[in-house]
């Protein structure tokens, strides 16, 4: 399907935005059937202006993964077919030798017919997609892949927290990440309405929250912090004007806003590419100004500003490493 048809085909009756499911969902693991955990034979895709591909290059980050799991990076502007390998010499990928990220799903599916989305895992045997569920995959590395994580990585998901981490990312997915495209991507104005009233009722509920608390949940980052700031670092960028996601700014919601900053560390903001960002979201048809105007904001000096929250809410460090059963931390186990 060309590129610019995806939107029609993830329309609903009444002009909702319904996203498209994820075709290649087998999991990491040692278990028959999974997918093996090795260094060096996976490359993951992304576009850096995509908050579900910006996930895994936060965690991959985090966790120091860097090395056992190179990366691919697709142009910000959406081509006919898909996500091209443009920014690289000669057009294509210097790992799998390809142009169009689609070659890689038609490798590893001859019929598909969908939208090719990022991220996606690349098996580096056979050069097709083996993975590309963004909605679990930042946990595949958080757990599975635990093995080569480098000393003193954070846990992002721990395992006593995963209930709690599990459902608020659920309430953020529906009505945060995937509520400011409901807004862009709306064919209706009822539609529009309808998402544009679920997203800042959402997003008043988080700014309560993250008045009681540091993180998301607890004195820790987790994963839900990775999936809320994806979309918070977009949101004055690209969705305020471009997806009429303009109720307020982020900079108007006092705890929401230095939430944000104070997640602008190593990971965050050092994987965090503003440029990417505002040339796809201001390309796409829907939004894009007749004269290709791409906004000059934000200014990224104001991410670095300094917060308070960390005394505020007892000076506890951003991350807590793992411990075991019988709480001992890894890297102490190791070095005894």
């Amino acid at each position: 399907m060309p590129a610019h048809d995806h939107l029609k085909a993830e329309a609903g009756a009444n002009g909702e935005f319904k996203r498209q499911g994820n075709a290649f969902t087998t999991p990491f693991g040692d278990a028959p059937g999974e997918l093996p955990v090795e260094a060096g034979r996976y490359r993951l895709i992304v576009g850096k202006l995509c908050p579900w591909a910006h996930r895994q290059l936060i965690v991959r980050e985090l966790l120091g993964l860097t090395d056992a799991i190179s990366v691919g990076v697709v142009d910000p502007i959406r081509g006919e077919n898909g996500w091209e390998f443009t920014l690289d010499p000669g057009g294509v990928d210097p790992v799998l030798g390809i142009h169009e990220l689609r070659e890689a799903y038609l490798a590893a599916d001859p019929g598909y017919d969908r939208r090719p989305t990022v991220p996606a895992v690349v098996d580096l045997t056979t050069g097709a997609v083996v993975q590309n569920d963004y909605h679990r995959l930042t946990h595949y590395w958080e757990t599975a892949w635990a093995p080569l994580h480098a000393p003193g990585a954070p846990d992002l998901y721990p395992a006593g927290l995963r209930d709690q981490i599990d459902e608020i990312s659920a309430f953020v997915f529906e009505r945060v990440n995937n509520g400011v495209y409901r807004c862009g991507f709306a064919r209706t104005q009822e539609a529009y309405e309808d998402a544009y009233d679920v997203l800042f009722e959402a997003l008043d509920t988080l700014e309560d929250r993250l008045g009681r608390s540091r993180f998301l949940v607890g004195n820790q980052v987790t994963d839900a912090d990775v999936r809320l700031w994806v979309t918070l670092v977009r949101f004055d960028a690209a969705y305020h004007g471009a997806f009429h996601c303009n109720r307020q700014r982020l900079t108007e919601f006092p705890n929401l806003w230095a939430y944000a900053r104070d997640l602008y560390a190593p990971g965050f903001g050092s994987t965090t590419d503003f440029d990417h960002i505002k040339r796809h979201y201001y390309s796409i048809p829907v939004v894009r100004s007749q004269f290709g105007i791409v906004p000059k904001g934000p200014d990224e000096g104001a991410w670095r500003a300094p917060t308070d929250r960390a005394a505020r809410f007892g000076d506890e460090p951003l991350f807590h490493e793992k411990t075991d059963a019988a709480g001992v931390r890894r890297q102490e186990e190791a070095e005894a």
